[in-house]
């Protein structure tokens, strides 16, 4: 899968014949299609379902002749590794179903000639790059990251980011969740309260002084004209 450089011309090379005379059949583009030979012009990597964990190696970045890559189904987690952005032939990209956590790395949609991406069923986070490439995909390469944001989803983002409900079913969380919003209601109705006293007793007061002093003024006279 590696570039072998003849000169100034690039050339790939299997090992024995100019193709594989065995058949095999590799999810494409989304699409399951059938090949009863190889030819070298497909370069393909397909290691799906299976139990391979940890983060994508950056070695990955070596093999610049891909054009179809397909980890879905497998336990890789952390990020999107960035030496993604090196295989610049890359036509179909599958990372769906794994533990990939952290945003869409923006340096990816430097990949011009991707044109089917599947990123579902991830724990990725942030907002979807908007540009080249990344503007043709549809809801259905983002499905199941409910911390993700931006077109072509609905859910918008904001500059202070996602504040996401505790997930269903999860009744500590749920408790947890509930009680800190009853004690920021208390909270506020508790200062609004001791505020709405401190007005009204302001305001009684100085009525009542007013009402004293025109007492003692009108008690000097006549008593019963000023009731």
């Amino acid at each position: 899968m590696m570039q072998i450089t003849n000169g100034d011309k690039a050339t790939l090379v299997y090992i024995g014949e100019d193709y594989y005379q065995d058949f095999v059949t590799i999810v494409n583009k989304g699409i399951e299609m059938f090949y009863q030979k190889v030819l070298t012009i497909l370069t393909c990597l397909d290691l799906s379902n299976n139990s391979f964990h940890g983060r994508i190696p950056e070695e990955i970045q070596m093999l610049r002749s891909f054009r179809v890559m397909n980890l879905s189904n497998n336990g890789f987690s952390g990020e999107i590794s960035l030496a993604l952005q090196n295989l610049k032939d890359l036509e179909s990209l599958d990372l769906s179903r794994n533990q990939l956590s952290g945003k869409i790395p923006p340096q990816l949609s430097s990949l011009t000639f991707l044109e089917a991406l599947n990123l579902s069923y991830n724990q990725l986070e942030g907002s979807i790059p908007q540009s080249n490439q990344f503007m043709t995909f549809t809801n259905d390469s983002y499905r199941r990251n409910p911390k993700l944001c931006g077109l072509p989803l609905s859910r918008k983002c904001n500059e202070v980011g996602l504040r996401m409900p505790p997930p269903l079913g999860e009744d500590e969380d749920s408790w947890l969740y509930a009680m800190s919003t009853w004690k920021i209601a208390l909270i506020g109705y508790a200062n609004g309260l001791v505020v709405g006293l401190c007005i009204g007793y302001t305001v009684l007061n100085e009525l009542g002084n007013k009402w004293v002093e025109k007492f003692k003024k009108c008690g000097k006279r006549n008593r019963r004209r000023c009731r």
